[in-house]
């Protein structure tokens, strides 16, 4: 995304704590809603935000770095699950800030709602799990209802600069540009820094966000990081689903 644009419009926006956000929307239950956007088109939507909105800001910077490592089985059942709709499905990662701090996640979903929960992360981030760390996945997963999935490896890095912004009416929205990802097992590695993933995270009803993205033609897109960003790096997995997004941002 175009840093100067982008970062002037960020910083007419009146500042919020990350103490601030998480008090007034943690959202860990919620209702997703992704979109792919030109650099452009991200900075248009953040121009048309309720002047109520506010960004989060940390020792002066609106935007910070993110390193994920998600871990799958080796047939890939996390990413399948996603690939073919499945109504339960999960995902785990380990996720370092450019801030300072690690944690492992897991993310559990059941029709539209998400769950995620997470612990600190003090190892290596591209270490294996160790036994705690799997004793919280397994015990996560079992809650949701997900079983205990075969051996946990790691198996996609994906990397990225985000904003995140507090709605008025309590709504999160964060946007990520300058997109790579990078097989953690080939090497195999993608860069698109043309696109930006926007992520609307409410309760039940659209955000004011969401309204402003359909006031200016854009609709919910089907993309996970994860999944769809394995899928461009591997043409012989399933990619049905993102066939139309691929087509038109991946190649």
């Amino acid at each position: 995304m175009s840093t100067l644009m982008m970062e002037t419009l960020l910083h007419d926006l009146d500042a919020v704590s990350l103490g601030d956000l998480v008090e007034q929307a943690a959202l860990l239950v919620r209702v997703d809603r992704k979109y792919v956007l030109s650099r452009a088109d991200a900075e248009m939507l953040v121009a048309t935000l309720p002047r109520a909105t506010r960004a989060l800001e940390i020792d002066g910077g609106r935007r910070f770095g993110y390193s994920s490592l998600y871990y799958d089985t080796v047939g890939l059942d996390a990413f399948r699950q996603t690939a073919q709709r499945r109504r339960r499905r999960f995902k785990v990662r380990t996720r370092a800030y450019e801030t300072g701090g690690s944690f492992l996640e897991v993310k559990t979903r059941l029709g539209a709602r998400t769950v995620k929960e997470r612990v600190p992360w003090g190892l290596p981030a591209d270490e294996q799990l160790d036994l705690a760390g799997l004793t919280f996945v397994l015990d996560r997963l079992g809650s949701a209802g997900l079983g205990d999935p075969d051996l946990l490896v790691p198996a996609l890095w994906t990397r990225y600069r985000r904003s995140t912004l507090l709605l008025p009416e309590g709504a999160r929205l964060t946007i990520d540009g300058d997109l790579t990802w990078e097989d953690a097992r080939s090497g195999a590695f993608l860069a698109r820094p043309d696109l930006t993933v926007v992520e609307t995270k409410s309760g039940s009803s659209p955000s004011s966000a969401d309204r402003a993205l359909w006031s200016l033609g854009h609709r919910p897109t089907a993309i996970s990081k994860y999944a769809t960003g394995l899928a461009a790096l591997h043409p012989d997995l399933p990619r049905n689903r993102w066939a139309r997004l691929l087509h038109r941002s991946f190649r």
